[in-house]
């Protein structure tokens, strides 16, 4: 009986929705036969019958392909009218990047998963955690006027952190303060002095915002992340350079906190060393 049953509901599901999707693209029954070769009275029989026949499976895809809609949302076994393409487009974009993270829409990401949990893995320092002659330093030369925006949209989103009740955790590789410490690398030829405020700054802010901000070390030689922010169960977007690329759909974004959470737990420092780390090694700035 609850094969029956089912049978029963399925057809009913089909063709309540196919006349639905007809009515939606303002095609006639004879007009959608023809798109799909088949006879009227095909169709007709489809959407008439009130028992549990279906049409075959060649015409539930010709109809669902013509009429912009998926086979499993025809047969009642989504709720998504999309076919498989658009949800895959909704659920991606690619924008394009800035060289600093003054854009709108690196804010709007933020706004948006106001009081969830945001993990990051920066590519440098934290932009929102560096200190104005910092960020003169790495975006004077390249900004030129824009340098100011790069400057207030640091300010906003450390003023968001204080104020959205979002928490922040951050990770890090292990080369990244050594490397800022010492000024080599990527930090060759950053003053003694705009390392000494930075650090400063990352003292006081470890301190002030914890527990809401946890800073984590990992080591790189064991573990990898590209630059990657983690909009709680929202959205993941990860940065390739020139462009961010989003994914919105739920499976992408559990593997990308998936993979961020084990960076938290394999860290060789965790958020309530860093203060003390940061003293420690601010001892090497020369």
């Amino acid at each position: 009986m609850q094969i029956i049953s089912d049978r029963i509901g399925r057809a009913r599901d089909f063709r309540l929705r196919l006349a639905q999707a007809l009515k939606a693209s303002d095609m006639t029954q004879s007009a959608l036969a023809r798109a799909i070769k088949t006879d009227r009275s095909t169709l007709s029989q489809a959407l008439g019958d009130k028992g549990t026949r279906l049409p075959s499976a060649h015409v539930v895809a010709a109809c669902a392909s013509v009429l912009g809609v998926s086979c499993d949302w025809l047969l009642g076994l989504s709720d998504r009218p999309e076919t498989a393409a658009d949800l895959l487009s909704n659920s991606f974009e690619v924008s394009h990047a800035p060289r600093a993270q003054a854009d709108e829409q690196i804010y709007a990401w933020h706004r948006e998963a106001a009081g969830y949990k945001i993990r990051h893995v920066p590519a440098t320092l934290p932009d929102m955690l560096k200190t104005e002659s910092m960020l003169n330093w790495e975006y004077g030369p390249h900004l030129g006027r824009t340098r100011q925006q790069a400057i207030n949209a640091s300010r906003d989103r450390l003023q968001w952190m204080h104020d959205a009740g979002s928490e922040y955790e951050i990770a890090l590789p292990l080369y990244e303060f050594d490397s800022f410490i010492r000024g080599t690398g990527y930090y060759a030829g950053l003053p003694a002095t705009t390392r000494m405020e930075q650090t400063d700054q990352l003292i006081h802010l470890t301190e002030q915002l914890y527990p809401r901000l946890r800073i984590y070390q990992f080591d790189a030689r064991r573990l990898y992340s590209a630059p990657v922010t983690i909009f709680g169960p929202l959205l993941a977007v990860l940065y390739t350079g020139g462009h961010y690329m989003a994914f919105r759909d739920r499976r992408r974004v559990e593997t990308f906190t998936g993979d961020f959470d084990t960076l938290i737990r394999e860290a060789k420092h965790t958020a309530r060393d860093a203060p003390k780390l940061l003293r420690e090694m601010r001892e090497l700035i020369r």
